[in-house]
């Protein structure tokens, strides 16, 4: 498959699947597809770069492409930069240890 094909289904998963994201007023962006390897790159922005949930949502995505797609090998996904980014530390590792966290999964 091409890495337009990859790029594309990953796309269309997101817009299908995790569409909390664009009617919570964020978005996401494919920043790079990498047929040979199977790697995909994904920033998410707009009201996600606030959300205490973020880094919760980003795990979420992570699993689920990389599950989704047997050609994938590895997925990253990250806050997107830019002169409107709100600064949030990241949060996962953290969260990962409260017990409240532990069963979490978003409504995607």
């Amino acid at each position: 498959m091409s890495a337009q094909s990859l790029e594309r289904r990953t796309r269309n998963y997101l817009s299908n699947n995790v569409p909390q994201i664009q009617e919570h007023g964020g978005h996401f962006e494919i920043e790079d597809v990498n047929d040979e390897t199977g790697e995909v790159t994904i920033a998410i922005g707009g009201a996600c770069s606030g959300c205490g949930i973020a880094p919760m949502t980003m795990k979420a995505i992570k699993q689920r492409i990389a599950d989704e797609f047997d050609d994938v090998s590895e997925v990253t996904v990250r806050q997107a930069g830019g002169p409107r980014a709100a600064v949030m530390p990241s949060k996962t590792d953290e969260m990962d240890q409260m017990e409240e966290y532990e069963d979490y999964s978003p409504p995607f």
